[in-house]
């Protein structure tokens, strides 16, 4: 790969020939390297799916989380590489916080989205900084309802019906457009991303990995949580099932 920047990958601020900047294009690969997360907008809220690859089996369960909450109503889920992943949370933290203490009511999803974003793209603008080797799915839920979004490591921000990235994100960007999103609601929702998951989880190279589910939804009063480990375990049976009935076809 260090072949085909030719000199021009050696900074972030230097453009090749034909317009490309090498480093971001790195750090989107970085991305692409990494397990699998999905985020689909439901009729009732949002739900958001991680594959995080274990890479040690001393690892304790539920440790190096990829989806943290931002604030009450909103998440982010992370791919790439979890240190970078943790500044943007704790950038996104910082937003949401310096906001409503600036204007007295939580940040919509938009602005917050959009100040992420302009975080993220500042990185790729000075030869002393990297641009972040992550990529961020952002849920969340305001008075324009459930919004979400996906924010790539050049600073792209776009808005979504469901978005997905990582190892498996062309598979599944296929499997979610297979779903009507409008009549799901969130119950079933989680139960998708789960077989979406489990679906393009390649079993012969990669590690094993742990399911993490989380939700912004009327169920769960608007507010960011994880899945209740009952219905974190449906969905995974119902899954697993899913994927043996296709092996078994």
């Amino acid at each position: 790969m260090s072949s085909i920047g030719t000199g021009y990958d050696l900074s972030v601020t230097t453009f090749s020939p034909d317009g490309r900047v090498f480093q971001v294009e790195y750090a989107a690969k970085a991305v692409d390297n990494s397990g699998t997360v999905v985020g689909i907008k439901c009729k009732d809220g949002i739900v958001l799916g991680v594959e995080k690859l274990v890479t040690s089996k001393m690892m304790l369960e539920g440790s190096n989380r990829r989806i943290h909450s931002v604030h009450q109503h909103s998440g982010l889920a992370v791919a790439g590489l979890a240190a970078d992943g943790r500044q943007i949370v704790s950038r996104a933290k910082s937003e949401a916080a310096s906001y409503e203490k600036v204007y007295g009511e939580p940040i919509s999803v938009k602005e917050l989205a959009d100040r992420v974003a302009s975080y993220v793209h500042l990185c790729t603008l000075y030869w002393w900084l990297r641009p972040f080797g992550s990529g961020v799915i952002l849920g969340g839920y305001d008075r324009d309802g459930p919004q979400l979004y996906m924010i790539e490591p050049s600073g792209i921000s776009y808005k979504y019906f469901g978005a997905a990235l990582g190892k498996g994100k062309q598979a599944a960007k296929t499997e979610i457009e297979k779903l009507k999103l409008s009549e799901l609601t969130c119950r079933e929702g989680i139960v998708e991303v789960a077989k979406i998951i489990y679906g393009v989880h390649d079993e012969a190279k990669d590690k094993a990995f742990e399911l993490e589910l989380s939700w912004i939804c009327d169920e769960s009063n608007h507010q960011h949580q994880k899945v209740p480990n009952d219905l974190l375990e449906q969905a995974k049976a119902a899954a697993k099932a899913a994927l043996e009935e296709m092996d078994a076809d």
